[in-house]
């Protein structure tokens, strides 16, 4: 039987004035690593991976406002988390719970400006078992 239903986001790409900077920025703060792709072409865009998940960066001369546009990262660990940032100076919202699922949110950017929602769902296993049953 066949499926009309997406798998998962594959990547998202931004902007980025600086790759270097970016690269740099989101290693350090989601763990992720630096994919070299160009030996596959001449393309200048910036690569990085986490394994489940990947962001690109196309680099751009200046950057266009792009708030209220944002995607999100789902943590695992909330408190962990947010300690890490703060280790790093990384400046964050103050977090906000949903009480109808108890989830939480914030928001930081990265250097060029870019919105990051950071989420976190207690209850991620339920919800997973539960996820696309309306479709």
């Amino acid at each position: 039987m066949s499926s009309t239903r997406p798998h998962s986001l594959h990547h998202v790409n931004f902007p980025t004035t600086n790759p270097d900077r970016s690269k740099e920025w989101y290693c350090k703060i989601f763990g992720m690593d630096h994919v070299d792709v160009s030996h596959l072409s001449d393309t200048k865009v910036l690569l990085l991976s986490r394994g489940n998940f990947e962001l690109h960066f196309t680099p751009v001369e200046t950057m266009q406002r792009m708030a209220p546009y944002h995607y999100a990262i789902e943590v695992e660990d909330w408190d962990g988390f947010l300690a890490h940032l703060d280790s790093l100076g990384v400046r964050h919202t103050k977090t906000v719970e949903r009480p109808q699922n108890k989830s939480k949110f914030c928001y930081i950017h990265d250097p060029d400006g870019t919105m990051i929602e950071l989420t976190h769902h207690d209850r991620r296993e339920e919800l997973e078992r539960h996820a696309f049953r309306t479709f």
